[in-house]
């Protein structure tokens, strides 16, 4: 019976050593330095963004890590009240443009981040975010920005250059060199071609003394929808006139003049401002809405 206690003993003291060991070897939980409406950000997740700030050059620091999580949490709640859940394979399409965008494969992200110790659930978490915020945006931001279309037609008529009064319809001529292979060679025979032009209803018949020369029917442009050195240089042509040969990615182009009209469209400058403007008054918006989800949120630092 002595013996049996002595054992029990014996087998309880080396019970205790063995937990005190595996504790002592085990990592220290994470400490949570921030909670959000109840969310904990922990010191791990800060340490890992501000490693992968370091990789993008970031420097904003430890405040800047932990003010873009709280940013975070506030957005994967408002994303949540509002219904929106994002899914892996949108996360996983998002880590794939991140591949692209930076020209290299997702295998060699992933090895690029754990040499910089950064676990890819890292930025996982922050694509996520991004991800269900822009979703926010779409949904509950967008249909509140509001764009005067009087101060865009004010803008827009005020931008309008001398050159860009003009309607056209246009003939393109190409002188086929696929990559800019044989490109001078090329602008040599369209200059000849330009010397004996004649108009655009002798175009097609006077290709036809060349070989790999095509005609093409633009159709009408408007100025304003045409790079502005071509706008430019067709505003000095008379009807029957065509420019001066351009390389571009399918060989020697120019442009012959069939029409030419006096007429003021601020259609295509008016949508590109719009688009500027909206542009614009959205990142107002969003920043003013995450600012607002801020002052209501309960934020405690430890």
């Amino acid at each position: 019976m002595m013996a049996l206690q002595h054992f029990g003993r014996a087998a309880a003291a080396a019970m205790v050593g063995l937990v005190l060991t595996v504790a002592m070897a085990a990592p220290s939980l994470a400490a949570t330095v921030v909670t959000v409406n109840g969310t904990p950000i922990t010191d791990t997740q800060v340490d890992q963004r501000l490693r992968l700030f370091s990789m993008e050059g970031n420097k904003t620091g430890r405040k800047g890590a932990t003010d873009q999580l709280i940013d975070e949490a506030l957005q994967m709640e408002e994303a949540k009240r509002l219904g929106i859940t994002v899914s892996n394979a949108q996360v996983d399409e998002g880590l794939q443009q991140v591949s692209r965008n930076i020209k290299i494969s997702q295998d060699k992200l992933i090895q690029m981040l754990q040499q910089n110790g950064v676990g890819i659930e890292t930025l996982r978490d922050r694509l996520r975010a991004a991800i269900a915020w822009n979703a926010v945006s779409e949904q509950a931001i967008m249909p509140q920005v509001q764009i005067s279309d009087l101060e865009l037609d004010q803008k827009a008529a005020s931008q309008v250059a001398a050159f860009q009064t003009y309607d056209y319809i246009l003939k393109e001529i190409i002188f086929v060199a696929p990559g800019g292979q044989g490109a001078g060679g090329r602008t040599a025979q369209a200059n000849r071609y330009r010397s004996s032009f004649a108009g655009c209803d002798s175009a097609v018949q006077l290709s036809l003394s060349y070989t790999d020369a095509a005609v093409i029917d633009v159709g009408r442009r408007h100025a304003t929808q045409l790079p502005e050195a071509i706008a430019k240089e067709l505003a000095g042509l008379n009807v029957g006139g065509i420019t001066k040969p351009r390389v571009v990615d399918t060989g020697v182009s120019m442009l012959a003049v069939c029409q030419k009209t006096q007429a003021e469209d601020l259609t295509f400058i008016k949508g590109n401002l719009e688009a500027e403007a909206g542009t614009s008054a959205l990142q107002q918006q969003t920043t003013n809405y995450l600012a607002d989800l801020r002052s209501r949120a309960k934020i405690i630092y430890n």
